[in-house]
């Protein structure tokens, strides 16, 4: 337990461009911790689920070159660098790319704004479906 309450804490301490005082408090007490680690180790244990570098693959991004995107990368993403979201971009191109002032957490407030305002755009342009 003591193992994995130090992978969230440090794992949550690395995600926003502030910690969150509190989320570190949770992590470190109780089973979120556990639960937490053991949800991480899954994911890196197993490769994320895809390859290194699959989605920039020529015949994987034309899977999904056709696809409506807005990319939203935190300029101080410590777990997932700005070059990553860059490289993405780069393959795909008909994506749209925003940098914001934020780490890697969706919860940061420029971040969030922008998942908003992304999501508000695509939904405004989905066709209704009758009902």
């Amino acid at each position: 337990m003591q193992a994995a309450r130090s992978w969230a804490r440090y794992e949550l301490a690395t995600v926003q461009l502030r910690s969150d005082p509190d989320l570190l408090a949770r992590a470190a007490s109780g089973e979120f911790g556990d639960v937490f680690a053991r949800i991480e180790a899954h994911y890196y244990v197993n490769g994320g689920f895809i390859r290194d570098g699959q989605v920039l693959e020529p015949a994987e991004m034309d899977k999904i070159r056709h696809i409506p995107a807005t990319i939203i990368q935190g300029r101080y993403d410590l777990v997932c660098p700005a070059l990553s979201a860059w490289d993405l971009h780069r393959a795909w191109p008909e994506a749209e790319l925003i940098i914001t002032h934020a780490g890697h957490s969706s919860h940061e407030l420029e971040t969030e704004r922008e998942l908003v305002k992304a999501t508000d755009r695509y939904a405004a342009a989905e066709p209704r479906r009758a009902t």
